[in-house]
């Protein structure tokens, strides 16, 4: 939930709760104060009738009274000389003053006077009391009440104006490349917002300063390695033609080894360097993953004929936009990690396969496969499944899959490590935004 709907949630949740209370306490007073007048009241009109001229008479005089919203009785002498309809024949016996009690099938307020020998009973229903008390406190809250959507309306308002450097600070930041570290540069008043900006801007300085550390040191050391290790490929080479002991040749054969591993570990280094998104989308356009696809296995299929491994390519063809380079790095790498990981005589299959969520590459080895902790660290730099211990004794940099999730990166696909039916590995890279041949 957002900052400006809480907000407004809350106030409105207090607007509300305190005409509530408003409410219960202004009825409490309604009904002291109505009470309070209500009983002067009844004193006005016992104290009208005490002093009314009647006389006493064989037959009391009847007063009919069917809304019954006020009862009386005038005694003289225990004699009734005049009552309402519904209490003539009854004799009230109630002490004097103010007392509640059922008279007449219902709850009322009853007065007593007493003057001389005369004697007036005068009542009054509760019912009365509690309705007079409900229009007063409702008409004196339901315009309150009828305000609370208007004042909703005007809180929203308020607070999304109050809301709105927070709201822009956000838009920008969700706008901005990963790869834009300016400071966000406009001035604002409020003083809550003021120190996020300069954190913020501090922030991008150093990150910054580490990104660009980072990705341009391993790019310039493994560019000034590429030459001696050139020359180092060809002494060793040249060496190993004029050795005739076969000691010596075996152990140049181990160094040529060695040289051509850290050859390889100085070429992923310049690729890793190079994976960066923004620097390949510019120059994207369609590609075949068929025929790319085809074209990396036919330049590993030495080593998969070495190993006399058996691979097959499975599905229709689909286009990406994209780039070249990239997509055959992503192929390479993980043929290669299959090619490596799937034992002599094993079995690899490439399948490109189409779902509701879009077109996917996959492929299954027959290797050993992979822990799920091993699958959580397989992306990060420089890890190798078992180090160089692996059953496979295949050797190698740790990049390869480093490279893999940085151009899943730049195409915004998704990448997911499965057990394979095979009994290895199954990768499988899903791409969105593209188009069947």
């Amino acid at each position: 939930m957002s900052i400006r709907k809480r907000l407004t949630l809350i106030l409105l949740s207090m607007m509300v709760l305190t005409c509530f209370l408003a409410l219960v306490k202004g009825y409490q007073k309604s009904m002291h104060h109505g009470e309070s007048l209500l009983d002067d009241e009844l004193k006005i009109v016992a104290g009208v009738l005490i002093e009314q001229p009647l006389a006493l008479s064989t037959d009391a005089v009847q007063v009919s009274n069917n809304s019954a919203q006020l009862l009386y009785q005038i005694w003289q002498n225990n004699n009734l000389l005049s009552g309402s309809s519904s209490l003539t024949n009854n004799q009230i016996s109630f002490s004097e003053g103010f007392q509640t009690a059922n008279v007449a099938g219902q709850r009322m307020r009853v007065f007593v006077m007493s003057k001389n020998t005369r004697k007036v009973i005068v009542a009054e229903p509760m019912a009365k009391r509690f309705e007079l008390a409900e229009a007063v406190i409702l008409s004196a809250m339901l315009p309150m009440l009828w305000a609370v959507p208007l004042l909703a309306i005007f809180i929203s308002f308020f607070v999304k104006y109050a809301l709105a450097p927070l709201t822009r600070l956000s838009k920008q930041l969700a706008s901005r490349q990963a790869n834009d570290f300016t400071p966000i540069n406009w001035q604002v008043t409020d003083e809550e917002i003021k120190p996020v900006i300069n954190r913020l801007n501090d922030l991008f300085k150093r990150v910054e300063t580490a990104y660009l550390r980072e990705r341009f040191f391993a790019s310039d050391a493994a560019h000034e390695l590429r030459t001696p290790l050139s020359s180092l490929k060809i002494n060793v080479h040249n060496l190993a033609n004029k050795q005739s002991n076969l000691q010596d040749h075996q152990e140049l054969q181990a160094m040529s080894q060695g040289i051509n591993r850290l050859s390889n570990i100085v070429e992923q280094m310049l690729i890793l360097g190079r994976t960066q998104p923004e620097q390949w989308q510019r120059q994207f356009s369609e590609q075949s993953l068929l025929t790319i696809t085809q074209q990396v296995v036919s330049e590993q299929y030495d080593k998969i004929d070495e190993k006399n491994q058996t691979i097959s390519l499975e599905g229709d063809d689909f286009i990406i936009n994209g780039d070249e380079f990239t997509l055959t790095t992503l192929i390479a790498n993980l043929l290669s990690n299959a090619i490596k990981y799937a034992p002599n005589n094993g079995q690899i299959i490439i399948k490109l396969v189409s779902s509701n969520n879009g077109f996917s590459w996959q492929i299954d080895d027959s290797g050993a496969g992979m822990t799920e902790e091993q699958k959580e660290r397989i992306f990060n730099r420089f890890y190798r499944v078992g180090g160089d211990q692996h059953p496979s004794g295949e050797q190698g940099a740790g990049l390869g899959m480093a490279i893999v999730q940085h151009i899943i990166a730049i195409y915004g696909a998704t990448i997911h490590l499965a057990n394979s039916p095979l009994g290895g590995l199954t990768v499988k890279v899903t791409f969105t935004g593209v188009k069947s041949d």
